[in-house]
This record gives structure tokens, C-alpha cells and sequence, in this order.
């Protein structure tokens, strides 16, 4: 028992000690750069795993359209017209949707993919 006392006692005394000479100005302004209100935490977690979950999606689908197009152009030996030639071609089952917010521009002329904003 009093060994606990003396562990909780030395705890104490060392969070004390670490605190001191800290200027209390700074650290409010770092966690108040990555959001830091409790009451906000929430939504900006919720907000921060939407936009997550947007851009892995993003380059998910930009991957696999570009695989499909690689192999089209080893195949065929020239890119395809559109994006539709690869599902018709059977080198995709469907066209990926892009994000909310997003399209998917082809450049036949180069055989390049990007998702863009609307």
C-alpha cells in the first residue's frame, strides 16, 4: 500500500515537473491547428474520413482504369477510343463511378486517366 502511495506520489511529482516552464500560449496553438475543440472532434473526424475515404477512391479507380488501358494497348497495340471500349472489350466488367463532386477525363490521344473536379 504504501509503495502504490509513493508510485502515485512520484507520478504526480512528474507530471508536475514536466508542465513546468511551458508557455501555455503555445501549446493552445497546436492543438488548435489540427481542429483541438472537443466539441468539433466529432464532425471533424467524420469530415477528415470522408475526404480519406474520396481520395483513396480516387486513386483506386484511377489504377484500375489505367491497368485496363495498359493491357488494351498491349493487346490491340493502340488505345482505346473511349473508356466505354474497355467494358465492351471486356477488359473492365463496368466503369468505375467517380467521387461525388468528380469526373473521370480520358485522353485517347495519350492513354491517360485522371479524376478531376466537375
Amino acid at each position: 500500500m504504501k509503495t502504490l502511495l509513493l508510485l502515485a506520489s512520484v507520478c504526480v511529482a512528474a507530471a508536475a515537473w514536466t508542465g513546468c516552464g511551458r508557455d501555455e500560449g503555445s501549446s493552445a496553438k497546436s492543438t488548435n491547428a489540427a481542429g483541438g475543440n472537443p466539441l468539433t472532434a466529432p464532425a471533424d473526424y467524420l469530415g477528415a474520413a470522408a475526404k480519406a475515404k474520396q481520395s483513396s477512391e480516387k486513386v483506386i479507380d484511377t489504377i484500375a482504369i489505367n491497368q485496363a488501358i495498359s493491357l488494351f494497348h498491349t493487346s490491340e497495340g493502340r488505345f482505346p477510343r473511349d473508356l466505354n471500349e474497355l467494358v465492351t472489350e471486356k477488359y473492365m466488367p463496368r466503369l468505375p463511378e467517380a467521387p461525388y463532386g468528380m469526373k473521370i477525363e480520358y485522353d485517347a490521344a495519350r492513354g491517360q486517366v485522371k479524376i478531376v473536379a466537375k
